[in-house]
């Protein structure tokens, strides 16, 4: 099992808030670290790379932020298999911590959410069973914190795969493309 229970019970609601036209329609008022706050959620300290790259390449006006994986509170990896010993919950929540990890370094990159204009597209591959077919679940942990943060900026293309392994045993690991201003 893996130890991320204890999020805010507003994480729960995302679902509600991402399909809500009120919540889509007053995205673009609201600020996103405003809209993070009454979440209950912060963004985590960036993590610096693991291997020969960088985590965000500003292209024009477009960001690809690089492959991130979910880490706990104490900065651990969370790891897992979906399909044996890890479930589609388990692995839609790290997608919605992974989510705050990338938003994070999209903030560093260019500094404030506020300027994002969209979010263009996300690529989610999930650790799981060769059996395993809800990869699509497992990515709406992004998608709908997305859609909750930036409303209809937060509608985007996406690919959710699933893979034999990700780096350090990662359950998830997700990348993106954000258009800014």
């Amino acid at each position: 099992m893996i130890p991320f229970r204890r999020l805010p019970v507003s994480l729960l609601a995302l679902g509600l808030l991402a399909s809500s036209p009120v919540a889509a329609a007053a995205a673009p008022a609201a600020g996103v670290e405003a809209k993070l706050t009454a979440l209950g959620l912060t963004l985590p300290a960036v993590s610096a790379p693991v291997a020969n790259y960088v985590p965000a390449v500003r292209s024009g006006n477009l960001v690809y932020l690089a492959g991130h994986i979910p880490r706990g509170a104490d900065g651990k990896v969370i790891k897992g298999k979906v399909g044996r010993g890890s479930t589609v919950e388990d692995a839609n929540a790290a997608a919605r911590l992974t989510t705050l990890a990338l938003l994070a370094t999209l903030k560093k990159e260019i500094g404030d959410l506020g300027k994002v204009k969209r979010i263009v597209r996300v690529g989610g591959f999930v650790n799981a069973t060769e059996d395993f077919e809800a990869q699509p679940q497992v990515l709406n942990g992004c998608s709908d914190l997305l859609v909750a943060l930036f409303g209809d900026r937060g509608r985007h293309a996406r690919a959710a795969i699933g893979a034999g392994s990700l780096p350090l045993g990662a359950i998830v690991e997700i990348e993106m493309v954000v258009e800014v201003e």
